[in-house]
C-alpha cells in the first residue's frame, strides 16, 4: 500500500510536469513525529500541493499509525484532489479507504460523493450513494446539487425520486436543489408534486424552500402561483424579492416588476445590486435608456456596491442614447473597480464608442485585448456596419477570417443588414453563396430573414420571394420583410395577400407588421384596405395604434389627395404629431395644391423646432406658394441662425471596382465634363417630353 500511495504522488507529479519547491522541505519529513506529519499534510493540502501531500502521507504510513489516525489526512487529501479535479488520485484514495475498512464511515461518504461530483464522475458518485447504508440525506443532497450544477436537471430529479423511495428523510437543503431542477426543466407538474410534499412535510415555512418555490414557479411560467406564494410568505429576504421580480422579467411583465421594485423602495426593503441591475436592465430592454441610467446613478449615490453587470447595463444605455460623456464616466468607473479587463465589459465599451462614432477608442480597446474572440470581432463588425462604413466593415470581416476565426450567424446578419442598407447586391450575393455552403446556418431563421431584407432593399423582390419560399420555418419577421419589400415596389395587393396568408397560418402580426402593411397600402393607393386594417388593429389583432401607425394613415390619405382626413387624424390622435408627420402632410399639400391646410402644416412643422433642413425647405416652399413672403424670410433666418443647410443631392452608383458617389454641382470627378454633357441631353429630352420645372418654391436647389 505504501508503494501505491507513492505511485499516486509520482503520477500526479508527472501529470503536472513540475514539482513544487516545497518538496525539498518535505523530503526529510519522515523523521518528524506523527503530529508534525499530520500538520504538514494539512498545510500542504490547504495549499493545493497534492504531490507533496501524498509524499507526506507515505511518510506517515511508515510510522504504522493506528488506522483511525489516517482518517483525517485522507479526508484532507480527498478534498485537495476534489478542488484540483485529480480523478485518478482520488480513485486511489477511495480504494485505500476500502482496504482500511472506512468505506461506510459517515464522514467519508459525503466527501467521496462531493469528490466524484466535482470531477464530473457522476456514475461513481451515484454508486457511492446507493451503496451506502446510511439513511442521512447529506450525501444525496450533494449528488442532487452536483447534477443541477452540471446542467443535468433530469438526473437530479431522478436522484431525488430514488432518495424518497429509499425512505431517506429530506431536509430544507434538499428541496431548493430539486426545485431548481424542476425550474430548469420547465416541468411544472413535477414542481407542483414537490410543492405538495413540502406542504405535507414537517419543515413548515422555511425561507430557503419558499424562495426556491417562487423561483421554480417563475421559471415554469406560473406567475399567479409564484405571486400568491410570495405574498403568503411570513418572512422575506432580498432573495425572495429578486426571485419574484425575476419571475416577472423573464416573461416580459415589466410593469409588475417595476411595481414590486417601487414597493421595495417605499417599504425600505433591502435592495442589493442584483435587484438594481434587473430593474435597470428591464428599462433598457423596454427602450427606457434614460430611466436605466437614472437608476444606476441612484444606485451609485446610495453607496451600494456595483458589479460588472451594472457597468454593462450602463454602457448599453449610453450606447443606445449616444451619450459619449456618460459612457466615458462609466469607462473610468470600470477601470477603478478593475472591471475593464472582463470580456463582457470590454465588448460593451467597444460597442459604446462605436455607437458614439468614436472609432479610434474602440479600435484601441480591441487591439489591446488579451484575447480577440468571435464576440469581440462581432462587436467591431456590427459597430462599423451600423455606421454604414462598407469598406471598413468588409476589411474587418476579411481580417477575422484570416485570423482563423469562422463567422457565426451574428456576424453574417450584421453584414447582410449593411449590404441591404447600401444596396450592395454584388457582395450580398457572395455572402448568400457562403451561407448556402455552411450547413450550420440552415436552421438559422434570422439569417434567412436578413437575406430577404437585403434583397428587398436592393430591389430584387423576385429573389427575395425565392428565398422566402425556400424557408422551412417562417415567422412574423419573414412575412413582415416580404410585405415591406412589396410595399416599397408599390405592389400593395401582393403585400395584402401575404398579410392574409400570415394570419391564416396562425402567425400573429405584431406592431411592426402592421406598419409594413399600412405603408404598403399607402404606396399603392389602397385607401379602403388601409382604413379597414387600421380600424381592425385593436379588435382583431389586439394592437393599440401607436404613433407610427397614425403616421402611416397620414401618409396614406396624403398620397391619395385626402389631406383633410390627414389633418383630422393628426388633430384627434392621442399623441402629439411629430415633425415627420407634419412634413408628410405638408408634402401632400404641395402635391395637391392645398395651400390652406399646407400653411397650417408649415406652422405646425416649425413649432416642432426640427433640426432637419429639408423640413425648413418644405415650409419655405409652401409659404412661397401662398405668397407669405415674411414667413418665407423668417424660415431662411431660422435656418441661418441654427446653422442648417440643405444637404446637396447625392447618388451612389455601383460599378465593377466599387461604389462611386455623384453630388450636385460636383466638379472633382474626373469625368465631370462628360457627365454634365449627358445631363444636359437628358434635360433636353425631359423638356421635349413636356416636363416643366416647379418655380413656385422658396428654394431652387
Amino acid at each position: 500500500m505504501r508503494s501505491s500511495i507513492l505511485l499516486a504522488g509520482a503520477s500526479f507529479g508527472r501529470a503536472c510536469g513540475t514539482v513544487s519547491s516545497s518538496s525539498a522541505a518535505s523530503a526529510p519529513i519522515s523523521h518528524h513525529p506523527l503530529s508534525s506529519l499530520l500538520q504538514s499534510i494539512s498545510s500542504l493540502t490547504s495549499q493545493s500541493l497534492l504531490w507533496d501531500s501524498f509524499v507526506a502521507y507515505s511518510s506517515l504510513r511508515l510510522h504504522s499509525p493506528p488506522s483511525f489516525l489516517l482518517l483525517l489526512p485522507i479526508c484532507s487529501l480527498l478534498s485537495c484532489s476534489s478542488s484540483l479535479g485529480a480523478l485518478p488520485q482520488g480513485r486511489q484514495l477511495h480504494g485505500h479507504l476500502f482496504s482500511l475498512g472506512f468505506q461506510e464511515d459517515p464522514s467519508l461518504v459525503p466527501r467521496l460523493v462531493s469528490f466524484y461530483s466535482c470531477c464530473g464522475a457522476f456514475e461513481e458518485a451515484r454508486a457511492v450513494v446507493e451503496c451506502s447504508i446510511s439513511t442521512l440525506c447529506l450525501s444525496w443532497n450533494i449528488l442532487i446539487s452536483g447534477y443541477v450544477r452540471a446542467g443535468s436537471p433530469e438526473l437530479a430529479f431522478s436522484a431525488y425520486e430514488a432518495m424518497v423511495e429509499r425512505g431517506v428523510a429530506v431536509d430544507h437543503f434538499t428541496y431548493p436543489s430539486v426545485l431548481k431542477a424542476c425550474g430548469e426543466m420547465k416541468d411544472l407538474s413535477k414542481g407542483r408534486k414537490v410543492h405538495e410534499r413540502v406542504i405535507g412535510g414537517v419543515l413548515g415555512w422555511n425561507l430557503y424552500v419558499c424562495n426556491a418555490l417562487v423561483s421554480m414557479y417563475g421559471k415554469c411560467g406560473d406567475l399567479i402561483a409564484a405571486r400568491k406564494l410570495f405574498e403568503e410568505m411570513p418572512q422575506r429576504d432580498a432573495v425572495s424579492w429578486n426571485g419574484i421580480i425575476s419571475a416577472y422579467t423573464s416573461r416580459g411583465n415589466w410593469d409588475e416588476a417595476f411595481e414590486l421594485f417601487e414597493r421595495m423602495r417605499v417599504d425600505e426593503k433591502e435592495l442589493n445590486v442584483v435587484t438594481w441591475n434587473t430593474i435597470a436592465g428591464g428599462h433598457l430592454k423596454r427602450g427606457n435608456s434614460l430611466e436605466a441610467l437614472a437608476l444606476i446613478s441612484l444606485l451609485k449615490r446610495s453607496g451600494s456596491s456595483l458589479d460588472f453587470v451594472t457597468a454593462v447595463v450602463a454602457l448599453n444605455a449610453c450606447s443606445q442614447l449616444g451619450f459619449l460623456r456618460s459612457g466615458k464616466e462609466v469607462h473610468g468607473l470600470t477601470v477603478r473597480h478593475l472591471f475593464h479587463e472582463i470580456e463582457t465589459v470590454r465588448n460593451s465599451l467597444i460597442t459604446m464608442y462605436l455607437r458614439c462614432k468614436k472609432t479610434p477608442f474602440a479600435e484601441i480597446l480591441f487591439e489591446k485585448a488579451t484575447t480577440q474572440n468571435l464576440v469581440s470581432w462581432n462587436c467591431m463588425i456590427s459597430g462599423f456596419a451600423a455606421l454604414n462604413w462598407l469598406e471598413q466593415t468588409s476589411q474587418l470581416f476579411r481580417d477575422m477570417v484570416l485570423s482563423g476565426l469562422q463567422p457565426n450567424y451574428v456576424t453574417i446578419v450584421a453584414i447582410l443588414s449593411l449590404f441591404g442598407r447600401v444596396a450592395d447586391l454584388r457582395h450580398g450575393k457572395e455572402l448568400h453563396c457562403y451561407i448556402t455552403k455552411k450547413h450550420e446556418f440552415e436552421e438559422r431563421r434570422l439569417l434567412w430573414n436578413s437575406l430577404i431584407d437585403m434583397y428587398c432593399k436592393s430591389g430584387r423582390i423576385s429573389v427575395a420571394r425565392k428565398v422566402f419560399n425556400l424557408m422551412k420555418d417562417r415567422d412574423e419577421v419573414s412575412y413582415t420583410s416580404m410585405i415591406a419589400g412589396y410595399g416599397m415596389q408599390g405592389d400593395g395587393l401582393t403585400a395584402l395577400k401575404l398579410f392574409d396568408e400570415m394570419i391564416d397560418r396562425g402567425i400573429k402580426p405584431d406592431s411592426v407588421a402592421l406598419v409594413a402593411v399600412l405603408s404598403a397600402c399607402s404606396h399603392a393607393g389602397l385607401v379602403i384596405e388601409g382604413q379597414m386594417l387600421f380600424g381592425a388593429m385593436a379588435s382583431c389583432h389586439g394592437i393599440t395604434p401607436k404613433l407610427e401607425h397614425y403616421s402611416c394613415m397620414v401618409d396614406l390619405y396624403g398620397r391619395a389627395g385626402m389631406v383633410e382626413r390627414s389633418e383630422v387624424i393628426m388633430s384627434t390622435m392621442p399623441v402629439e404629431p411629430t415633425a415627420v408627420m407634419w412634413a408628410a402632410l405638408l408634402g401632400a399639400c404641395q402635391v395637391w395644391r392645398n395651400t390652406e391646410i399646407g400653411e397650417r402644416a408649415a406652422d405646425g412643422l416649425l413649432k416642432t423646432k426640427t433640426d432637419n433642413p429639408g423640413h425648413y425647405v418644405l415650409a419655405a416652399n409652401m409659404y412661397a406658394c401662398a405668397g407669405r413672403w415674411e414667413e418665407l424670410a423668417r424660415v431662411r433666418v431660422m435656418m441661418r441662425d441654427l446653422g442648417l443647410r440643405k444637404a446637396p443631392g447625392c447618388a451612389w452608383v455601383s460599378l465593377g471596382d466599387g461604389f462611386h458617389p455623384f453630388v450636385v454641382e460636383d466638379r472633382d470627378n474626373g469625368c465631370a465634363d462628360e457627365i454634365y454633357r449627358w445631363l444636359g441631353r437628358l434635360t433636353d429630352h425631359m423638356r421635349d417630353a413636356g416636363y416643366v420645372c416647379d418655380r413656385n418654391s422658396g428654394f431652387h436647389e
